[in-house]
């Protein structure tokens, strides 16, 4: 070979050493790397679908018993397959018939919730809570990588503790390590303050990986971190779409009540009435209601009652109720939109059915923007090689279900210690 040639192929080699090195800092997917696939059980609208689709993750399939949320779910999923039924009758063979040879690489959901909920009476005993046992009948069949679990805190409160025990054992039995946290959906950028119990497991022996904190506290102080994202953001970045505002039906929002909108009326911006010193501060006499407070459980409303949301904070948690919480400044309740921005729902996320159906969705959703940092947490830990050091020994139910709040507890200060592993 002449020098020439010697040094043309050196430089060649140098050059793909190089251009390797480079795509290697930055992080970025080769062409030949395929995406994982996931199915959504209890998928709702595909708000979770919805993020770790923008993750980088392909929805293959999504699950739900109710008609329009899976039409809300086809209608923005348009690569994807909705499938409307109750889980109890569907085979996952039959769904594997749907995907053909496709490997599925998670298998995530929201099993309904109720049963578990902090919000209303929960019931440990409520019969939606083996829907569980269903999400691990798909994956004792598919037997993914990855499983991610969405609920309620109530999840891990005491009365729920053979409930969880039970989800913990029946995983590990199948191979999987599991870790539970509860996360703050305001941290990853979602306007709205809401609190969620995720579980996350894998078959490898792997890590599980949980995002990191990105948004401060509302009134936090913290440079590392972006400031926390309100209601006022939602209301001017996730609301109008080419033009057009979908599921903003103001007059359905109007109040019919003279009585009930001269009360709202005399509320400030972001206040409430709970206590009877909010009933004093905000409502003139011939506006306060006719009851006894020191009769009252605790002398007070179990909920705080016309509750003004605040443009300069985060929202309170989105419920399925309509006629939960107001307009900042208007007298009305919020729209179907309005409840989906505090959500992060985009604004070219069209909900389908009626409008009670629209809330039911839009309450029941995991938000789409905290649902791509989970997604890119699974991402880390698919592609990671460290190792979780598991503890063999009895499941502890204190130890599950104090490192679960621990972990949301440090969220809020970034100066406290690393968090150990949870060994389960």
């Amino acid at each position: 070979m002449c020098k020439c040639s010697r040094d043309v192929v050196e430089k060649v080699v140098k050059d793909l050493i190089r251009n390797f090195d480079k795509i290697r800092e930055q992080k970025i997917i080769m062409p030949n790397k395929r995406k994982l696939n996931f199915i959504d059980l209890f998928s709702g609208a595909g708000g979770l679908s919805y993020g770790l689709e923008k993750a980088g993750l392909n929805c293959l399939i999504g699950i739900d018993f109710l008609e329009p949320a899976i039409e809300t779910f086809k209608h923005n999923h348009p690569n994807s397959i909705g499938i409307c039924g109750d889980l109890k009758e569907i085979s996952p063979a039959d769904v594997q018939k749907m995907i053909g040879r496709k490997k599925v690489d998670l298998i995530c959901g929201g099993p309904p919730c109720q049963g578990f909920s902090t919000i209303g009476p929960g019931n440990a005993n409520d019969d939606r809570n083996h829907l569980f046992y269903e999400f691990l009948k798909f994956v004792e069949f598919f037997k993914p990588n990855h499983i991610m679990i969405e609920n309620v805190t109530g999840l891990v409160a005491r009365k729920n503790e053979n409930t969880l025990l039970s989800i913990f054992d029946c995983f590990q039995k199948l191979g999987y390590e599991l870790d539970i946290r509860v996360l703050t959906a305001s941290h990853y950028g979602v306007p709205e303050a809401r609190r969620r119990v995720i579980i996350l497991g894998n078959n490898k022996g792997k890590e599980n990986f949980y995002p990191e904190k990105i948004f401060a506290n509302y009134g936090e102080e913290n440079s590392k971190l972006k400031p926390v994202r309100t209601v006022g953001w939602a209301f001017e970045n996730l609301m109008e779409y080419r033009k057009k505002i979908h599921n903003h039906d103001i007059e359905a929002a109007f109040i019919k009540s003279n009585l009930e909108q001269a009360r709202i009326n005399a509320v400030p911006e972001g206040k409430a009435i709970r206590y009877e010193r909010d009933e004093k501060a905000y409502l003139p006499e011939e506006l306060w209601f006719d009851h006894d407070w020191n009769t009252m459980s605790e002398k007070r409303f179990r909920e705080a009652k016309f509750a003004r949301l605040d443009r300069a904070k985060p929202s309170p948690t989105i419920v399925t109720n309509a006629k939960m919480y107001y307009h900042p400044t208007d007298n009305r309740y919020l729209t179907a939109r309005e409840a989906a921005a505090l959500q992060s729902f985009p604004a070219k996320f069209v909900f389908k059915g009626s409008l009670s159906k629209q809330w039911t969705q839009i309450g029941n959703a995991v938000p789409p923007i905290m649902a791509e940092e989970l997604g890119k947490a699974v991402l880390k830990s698919h592609a990671s090689r460290k190792k979780k050091k598991a503890d063999k020994g009895p499941l502890d139910f204190e130890q599950i279900r104090s490192y679960a709040f621990k972990y949301d507890k440090d969220t809020f200060d970034n100066t406290a210690p690393k968090q150990q592993e949870l060994k389960v």
